[in-house]
């Protein structure tokens, strides 16, 4: 018996970049901007690099611009009856997009709004278009008064990208403020509703992540009405902040102090600074059983508790302590000269360049000390 195979839908979880200014950009304000309801579909014969922050990939078969989500949830349904390949792309920063390209559909999601839909007296929910600046919404929810994301502030990207992967920084992660999720469900062909346990949040993941079958539309967040940040729990930024950690402070001497560290990090983009070229950082921490820590052979170097008696190590030390100091550079590559989890486009490099310097470094911590570094990025098109 036959049997049909659905193409597959490749949603990234994009979270570092502005979208790129393809379509007229519509400013997001306390009433939901309304997009309008057209897309435009024409072959791409030029590279998807535009379109990443590591300004690399090669060129799509199609590429569709959308700014509404009924015209995503339209080619997505369109793609599958023609039995072609679909890639989810927003701002194009959590994302390593292969030389070749990609052959089928690329939809580039350009939704926008953010509206209240929900409030009480000591919160409000907000509900923010998936194709949604991340930045604009945090700096949105600080003017507001609206706190529980203000940590978050600098990450560039999508706001329905950060679901995908619970975007984390500074102490603060998504999954602590997302109360549903709306995504096509192409199982069932459907949008649905998803709440926080349907959503299935972990360090860095979700249902959504590497799995095909949806597509985030819209994200609703659950925010404090309150003029302070959630507790400060990031020791660095409490220290920046010349606060202890568990202190509260105003929301937007949270979101400057983050802001700084982020672009001491290179982890602000700016056009004009290669060390921001990048997705910000390539490798997960890893995180190894207790008795695989016991065993490691730097018992003295940094590391934290992670959940069910796991130890969660940094994968900056370990790269750093591997030999592969800031600025290691490879051909056309380097790992930033501000952050050793960023490895960045030099100016004319290509994904396989990035990709050979991302294979040295995992080799290198892998024969130092035994442990797998993890690429965070989702690869298109190209191995690592």
């Amino acid at each position: 018996m036959l049997r049909t195979v659905e193409p597959r839908v490749v949603g990234v979880p994009d979270v570092s970049a502005d979208p790129q200014t393809d379509t007229n950009d519509t400013h997001a304000s306390a009433t939901h901007a309304k997009a309008t309801h057209a897309s435009a579909t024409h072959a791409n014969t030029t590279s998807l690099a535009a379109y990443t922050t590591l300004r690399l990939g090669g060129p799509a078969g199609t590429l569709t611009v959308v700014s509404d989500p009924d015209e995503a949830v339209t080619t997505v349904r369109k793609a599958a009856a023609e039995s072609r390949p679909v890639l989810v792309l927003a701002g194009g920063s959590n994302v390593v997009i292969g030389d070749d390209g990609f052959p089928g559909i690329v939809l580039l999601l350009r939704t926008t709004g953010i509206r209240v839909v929900g409030k009480t007296a000591d919160s409000v929910i907000v509900r923010v278009a998936a194709g949604e600046s991340w930045d604009r919404f945090v700096a949105y929810a600080v003017t507001e008064g609206y706190s529980g994301i203000e940590c978050l502030s600098g990450i560039p990207g999508s706001a329905g990208a950060t679901p995908i992967q619970n975007v984390g920084a500074y102490g603060q992660e998504v999954g602590h403020t997302i109360v549903a999720v709306h995504a096509y469900d192409r199982e069932h062909d459907r949008v649905r509703v998803m709440s926080p346990l349907e959503c299935d949040f972990a360090y860095r993941g979700s249902v959504f992540k590497g799995n095909d079958r949806f597509v985030v539309l819209e994200v609703d967040f659950r925010l404090a009405l309150s003029g302070e940040s959630a507790p400060i729990r990031y020791a660095e930024l409490a220290r920046n902040l010349g606060v202890e950690p568990g202190d509260r402070v105003p929301l937007a001497d949270a979101r400057e102090a983050v802001l700084k560290l982020r672009a001491g990090k290179g982890m602000v983009l700016d056009a004009d600074d290669k060390d921001t070229w990048s997705v910000g950082s390539f490798f997960t921490n890893p995180v190894v059983s207790a008795e695989a820590w016991a065993r490691f052979p730097e018992p003295g170097a940094p590391h934290w508790p992670g959940d069910d008696g796991t130890v969660k190590i940094p994968a900056a030390w370990l790269i750093e302590h591997a030999g592969f100091p800031k600025g290691f550079a490879g051909h056309r590559v380097a790992i930033s000269g501000k952050h050793t989890l960023a490895l960045t486009n030099r100016g004319d490099g290509t994904t396989a360049d990035l990709l050979d310097l991302a294979r040295t470094i995992r080799d290198g911590v892998r024969d130092r000390f035994g442990i797998e570094l993890r690429p965070e990025p989702v690869l298109v098109n190209c191995a690592f």
